[in-house]
């Protein structure tokens, strides 16, 4: 079985076991009220890669809390929070385009036509990005209805 289709397999088997692992329906990745595991929003735009926040820094936007590197971040992220928050509030985005709502590794990320988008883990990235066009269209039908789950793969 080629490599790809071991992932999605294994992908299916994590929404099997959905089940087990539960969460409130929240239409936002957030643990303790942060968003992106305490991650940089800002930084994936501006660094382009994956740079923890600091809780001196932070920025609410739709009552979740995101927290930044540095207070440039924090101030960019004011300016226009909807640019820089990621897609499906923060969810996998092959996981959503699967119908599932499944946790990120804050280091897998994507960023296409000016928006970010996470995945659960480097591996699903790379698929993700494999073919990101058709993955962002079943991610944006399928969006509406996996942001009302209540349970999340993590």
């Amino acid at each position: 079985m080629p490599r790809s289709n071991l992932i999605i397999a294994g992908f299916g088997i994590l929404l099997t076991a959905l089940g087990a692992t539960s969460a409130l329906a929240d239409p936002v990745n957030q643990i303790d009220g942060v968003a992106i595991h305490g991650f940089d929003p800002v930084a994936y735009f501006t660094l382009h890669k994956a740079v923890k926040g600091d809780p001196d820094f932070t920025a609410v936007y739709e009552g979740v809390t995101y927290e930044f590197a540095s207070l440039k971040d924090q101030k960019l992220f004011e300016l226009n929070p909807a640019h820089y928050v990621p897609q499906y509030g923060g969810f996998c985005a092959f996981g959503v385009s699967e119908g599932a709502k499944a946790d990120i590794d804050p280091h897998a990320f994507t960023i296409k036509d000016g928006k970010l988008y996470l995945n659960y883990s480097e591996q699903v990235g790379h698929d993700f990005e494999k073919n990101t066009a058709a993955r962002i269209e079943k991610a944006d039908h399928n969006w509406s209805a996996v942001s009302q789950q209540d349970k999340t793969i993590r």
